[in-house]
């Protein structure tokens, strides 16, 4: 159990006065603060905490993991205890031990610049370089432009800049040459707006505008819910919705168990945001194209469906798309707010199943959805939705190239896509 707020607001107090005597060089008055901490209390977890950082700092891992475990059985959620758990376990050489202690941290707080740091680290430790730079990519976003870091940190952050820049050089040199033949085929102008997009992807230059993650194209337009004439092919798949409605249901009655979590994040790891979806069927899916994949007993089962979706101008990317779902969310369930990954792509919803007091919001603007109207939004603006009635919703959504990009373009953008799934992997970190 947590101990209470006024006990841990005394014992902060007594490390943070001995870790300034530290810092100060009085020694003694130090470890009279430490020992009084100690005193009071021997269990408190930040006591316990510390113990273990003082153990490790002299090259006892093994007790200073045992003692880091104890704090840890005393509070569970303590992000300190849970680093220099981490930390020993490197010193033990207990890689996946120390991996797991690490998610746990992330899981509890994503944006912990340590626990960032210290995962990249593994990574490079462990040999994967490409993963390890896309970490350390993660960790200087947090670090505010113009703000020195402590001195513990410099070196640290300065390995990880450098290993960042090291592997936009090699991802830069795999992306070219995948481009070279496209490049002689074009001239520059026509693929100058490209030629941005890349260099953001290379964070050779910031993005100024919307900020999906990591993939953004200047100059198309920021509009949550595009105009609808933009999409003519629209009203053919609307005429199919009833169609659509019965094979959706059909799957519903006869294999609801094909149905799957869309939030699935192995070992529990899904970060606070997602908690309460991860690995839930209150927010379920049933896959028709999953990353490019079609997914071939599922197509056969809706054979409407398919039919009706040949109008689908498709976002055709080797493992990123197309993607097309039945998404179905539970009674009093909300997916909470969150954004995209590229601004090349758009989404269709078709409204299915639509009880009352179902909403979703793109940006600054709320939708109702309607059976059988469809629409298309950007989902690299902020959106969210809720289902706030007594049954479950259901929409058709599917993935299309924004309309804003020349083929020319889309060319490119997929060359270049593809490259960056190659370069790092299916276990890389492209997707944050």
């Amino acid at each position: 159990m947590p101990a209470a707020a006024d006990d841990t607001h005394r014992i902060r107090r007594l490390l943070d006065a001995a870790g300034q005597a530290t810092a100060a060089g009085l020694i003694d008055q130090s470890e009279r603060l430490w020992r009084q901490a100690a005193t009071e209390a021997p269990r408190h977890p930040l006591v316990l905490n510390e113990l273990a950082r003082r153990l490790l700092s002299v090259g006892d891992a093994d007790n200073a993991q045992s003692v880091a475990r104890q704090a840890l059985a005393e509070d569970s959620g303590n992000t300190e205890a849970l680093l220099t758990l981490a930390a020993s376990l490197r010193q033990l050489n207990r890689l996946d031990e120390e991996m797991v202690a690490i998610k746990k941290v992330l899981a509890l707080d994503p944006r912990n610049l340590r626990a960032l740091l210290h995962k990249a680290s593994l990574l490079e430790l462990r040999g994967d370089g490409r993963s390890a730079a896309a970490a350390y990519g993660n960790a200087l976003q947090l670090v505010p432009p113009g703000i020195a870091p402590p001195e513990s940190m410099r070196q640290t952050l300065e390995h990880a800049a450098r290993a960042v820049a090291a592997n936009a050089k090699d991802l830069e040199g795999v992306i070219e040459a995948r481009l070279a033949a496209l490049r002689e085929r074009h001239d520059s102008t026509a693929v100058r707006r490209f030629d941005r997009c890349l260099e953001i992807l290379l964070r050779k230059q910031p993005i100024h505008r919307q900020r999906p993650s990591p993939l953004y194209f200047p100059g198309l337009a920021a509009n949550e819910f595009p105009d609808r004439d933009q999409f003519p092919w629209l009203d053919s798949i609307e005429a199919a919705s009833d169609d659509i409605r019965a094979e959706l249901l059909s799957v519903l009655h006869d294999h609801p168990q094909d149905l799957e979590p869309y939030v699935n994040v192995a070992g529990g790891f899904a970060n606070e945001r997602w908690h309460q979806l991860n690995q839930s069927r209150r927010w379920s899916v049933y896959y028709l194209w999953r990353e490019g994949e079609p997914v071939s007993e599922h197509l056969a089962r809706c054979p409407r469906t398919v039919s009706a979706l040949e109008a689908w101008p498709r976002c055709e990317i080797p493992g990123r798309g197309p993607s097309a779902l039945f998404s179905i969310l539970d009674a009093h369930t909300h997916i909470p707010p969150h954004s995209g990954v590229m601004n090349t792509r758009l989404f269709v919803h078709l409204p299915l199943i639509i009880p009352p007091s179902c909403r979703f919001r793109v940006g600054g603007v709320t939708h109702e959805w309607r059976p059988g109207e469809a629409f298309v939004f950007d989902d690299t603006f902020e959106h969210e939705a809720w289902n706030d009635s007594d049954a479950p919703r259901a929409v058709l959504i599917f993935d299309i190239w924004n309309p804003a990009l020349s083929a020319i373009e889309r060319d490119f953008v997929t060359e270049m896509t593809s490259a960056v799934g190659d370069f790092y992997g299916q276990t890389g970190e492209f997707d944050g």
